[in-house]
């Protein structure tokens, strides 16, 4: 037997007693119920719709080994380097209790995250509330206007910024989970994933190291500007595809949140650039321009709030996140064979240009026209 075919075995193998695993949490946790899977998506997370006498939950599987280690609350910049790229960017991975955690943190503020019903962290299961399929990526493109959406979206981003983010939430059983903050270390490490993985793809070797050198160094004033005066709660990864208009409530709490498990404490822009700078689908710089507007007047109205400051960091995060999800779909497509992330290359590319015309990021901006030139540039 070759590697390959070993390897493959011992695959399906683990495939296949994790299956039971998940057999046996359904059963205990809502016996006699009928699964089906949902979409998976870039993670290694798999979500499965479990239906019993009319009603639903979704049950999540995040396998434990699945992923690194995350990121222990005290590990300085190497040992976080040492257990690898979770730990140094600061994701969740593995950790269930990070989800369980934030969804209690993120209800008590009046959002729609998902109640947990049933949840094993060890093993890497929980059952959680069902909200439904209508994400606003299906419900703008079966009809429905985009404007009173994201201004929801908007305003339950107003709302969970109102509080500082705490360095721990305690859930419902009374377990903590420390709330680390989106540091210097875990910003890098994220826009490095640019020269890492699309330089590779663009020039076909490895970057040089005075290119490397030159790059590290052009984000200094940036990551200046990513420090926030008032952390708050940063899901990381707030857009069309992890919201849910849930037509049937009320205020905030129409927008239903998913995906949050990675969240830190952090500056109150990153979210509205996951939001407005979206990855995967078109959103007018009018309608763009107009929820930053909102977002502005209702944090004026809660009293000082430093605009000029804000729309610097939503610039320098937009580059750092926009350089970052280059780098992942690069790696998706090369490293996981999940090509078809690259047709969104070049939105994100004209989203991180655009982004580079702020004069906070006059020396990022020298770099990329240096290295990538007109003719190296994703286009549509």
């Amino acid at each position: 037997m070759d590697r390959q075919t070993k390897n493959a075995g011992a695959v399906e193998t683990a495939e296949t007693e994790r299956d039971a695993l998940r057999d046996a949490f359904a059963q205990k946790a809502w016996a006699g119920a009928q699964s089906a899977p949902l979409a998976v998506d870039a993670s290694t997370r798999r979500y499965y719709r479990l239906q019993k006498d009319g009603r639903s939950a979704v049950l999540m599987d995040a396998p434990p080994a699945a992923e690194s280690a995350p990121c222990p609350p005290n590990a300085d910049e190497a040992t976080r380097k040492g257990l690898g790229y979770n730990a140094l960017a600061r994701l969740a991975g593995p950790n269930m209790n990070a989800f369980i955690a934030l969804s209690g943190a993120l209800r008590a503020e009046g959002l729609s995250a998902p109640e947990i019903f049933e949840a094993d962290p060890d093993a890497g299961f929980a059952l959680i509330e069902d909200l439904g399929d209508t994400l606003y990526s299906r419900a703008i493109s079966a009809g429905a206007a985009e404007a009173p959406l994201y201004e929801n979206a908007i305003d339950a981003l107003s709302r969970l910024h109102n509080i500082e983010a705490p360095s721990e939430i305690i859930d419902d059983s009374g377990a903590r989970h420390a709330l680390l903050d989106y540091d210097a270390p875990a910003l890098t490490a994220e826009a490095d994933l640019l020269i890492d993985w699309f330089w590779p793809r663009i020039h076909g070797d490895k970057a040089p190291a005075a290119a490397r050198a030159a790059y590290r160094a052009a984000w200094a004033d940036a990551l200046e500007a990513m420090r926030p005066k008032r952390a708050v709660i940063v899901l990381r990864d707030f857009h069309a595809d992890n919201l849910l208009w849930l037509e049937g409530r009320s205020g905030v709490a129409r927008t239903g949140v998913i995906d949050f498990q990675d969240a830190l404490r952090g500056h109150r822009a990153y979210d509205m650039v996951s939001l407005l700078e979206d990855a995967r689908r078109d959103v007018s710089p009018a309608l763009a321009g107009a929820m930053l507007e909102r977002y502005c007047l209702a944090a004026a109205e809660k009293g000082a709030f430093d605009e000029a400051g804000f729309r610097a960091g939503y610039a320098a995060l937009g580059a750092q996140r926009n350089a970052k999800i280059l780098g992942i779909f690069a790696r998706l497509a090369d490293r996981d064979g999940k090509p078809h992330y690259l047709k969104f290359m070049p939105r994100v590319w004209a989203h991180f240009e655009n982004d580079l015309t702020h004069p906070l990021m006059a020396n990022l901006k020298a770099w990329t026209d240096e290295h990538f030139p007109k003719d190296k540039r994703p286009t549509a």
